[in-house]
């Protein structure tokens, strides 16, 4: 036990390095065997069998005079409720384990997604429509009824949206971060970050207080598409993250759905393209539930249970409520209920995923 918690330590403080990622870290050990023996060893070595270059390996040396300040970091990480799971543990996941840039390491709060049940990304454009937020949340959330845990990025738009439909129907979900993990980025979904740690979890390959550098993105997004079976790409520009994503899933083999879109409009751009170059036709969540060869329970008898069980002033505003944006003063009039009662209902609507708010006090039902 010691002698793991050593490997441990030594390979949170190589991880803290700069210029030393996985891809590195991973020949390292596979050279030597052992993180106490790439500490050990004369770092010249490391040149000579031409796996890291001189201004690497001085990087290494030069690293060794801060030893002591990582490890107290390192022991200071269960306190603050956060795993350390490295690839020597049991508990890291299996679908990371053959990339050839897999993490070395991840820092967790909350759990991983399970091994033996389904797992599908949801990303997408961060300035997505509400039609691309809509779709997001609607399959998020039926998937998630149907027991597919949820993977994204926890960025503002398409990410987010799945991440709030899962939510919604209390299913596990996890955020993948481009920074420590111990802030969430953007801090406009602190709400969803904090509830995920407690019905999912948030992890990072990257050491609590990283910035969000705009080079951590791309790299994350291999762990997205890394831990999912299916990718589910639902808006996306001609060049975007979520094509990064959907890019390292075809690389490590895994299934990319794509939501088609108007021709003319840029954010289903890279969409179309995916599903011109052969990704899965996304058109609901039964194309991804048929390919998980899920028992398929119609949607129409789930969601009628759940109406079933509104009170009586909700029932009333969700038949009032179309498609159409209505304004407050005439949802009041059109129902009858004093101001307060509509507030209150509609609130507990929307908390429920059953309508939103298109613009301040204008509300529509969710398709």
């Amino acid at each position: 036990m010691i002698e793991q918690e050593r490997e441990s330590v030594i390979l949170y403080w190589l991880m803290q390095i700069y210029g030393i990622g996985a891809v590195k870290i991973r020949r390292l050990y596979q050279a030597f065997g052992s993180f106490e023996t790439i500490y050990n060893i004369e770092e010249s070595r490391f040149f000579e069998e031409k796996i890291l270059s001189m201004a690497d390996c001085e990087k290494i040396r030069e690293a060794k005079s801060h030893f002591g300040q990582a490890e107290e970091k390192y022991h200071m990480l269960q306190e603050r409720g956060i795993q350390f799971i490295t690839m020597m543990d049991e508990r890291y996941p299996e679908r990371l384990r053959p990339m050839a840039d897999s993490p070395a390491a991840l820092f967790v709060r909350g759990d991983l997604p399970e091994e033996d049940k389904p797992c599908a990304a949801i990303v997408g454009a961060r300035n997505c429509s509400h039609y691309g937020r809509d779709m997001a949340e609607y399959l998020g959330r039926e998937l998630g009824k149907h027991g597919v845990q949820i993977v994204s990025g926890l960025a503002l738009g398409v990410d987010g949206a799945g991440h709030r439909g899962a939510l919604q129907a209390q299913s596990p979900t996890f955020g993948v971060l481009g920074c420590g993990i111990t802030t969430c980025y953007p801090p406009e979904n602190y709400a969803i970050y904090e509830k995920m740690i407690y019905c999912g979890g948030v992890l990072s390959e990257y050491a609590p207080g990283t910035p969000p550098l705009a080079g951590n993105f791309p790299a994350r997004n291999r762990i997205i598409s890394g831990l999912s079976d299916a990718v589910l790409v639902i808006e996306a520009r001609e060049k975007s993250g979520a094509l990064i994503t959907a890019e390292f899933a075809l690389e490590q083999g895994k299934e990319v759905f794509a939501l088609p879109g108007r021709v003319t409009d840029r954010l289903s751009k890279g969409c179309n393209q995916l599903l011109l170059n052969g990704a899965s036709l996304l058109l609901s969540e039964e194309e991804v539930l048929d390919f998980f060869s899920l028992k398929y329970q119609k949607k129409l008898n789930v969601y009628e249970k759940s109406i079933n069980g509104l009170a009586k002033h909700q029932k009333m505003l969700y038949s009032f409520l179309d498609s159409e944006p209505k304004y407050l003063e005439q949802i009041v009039k059109g129902t009858g209920l004093t101001v307060s009662a509509c507030l209150n209902g509609l609130m507990e609507l929307e908390l429920q995923g059953y309508i939103m708010q298109t613009a301040s006090l204008y509300y529509v039902k969710k398709s």
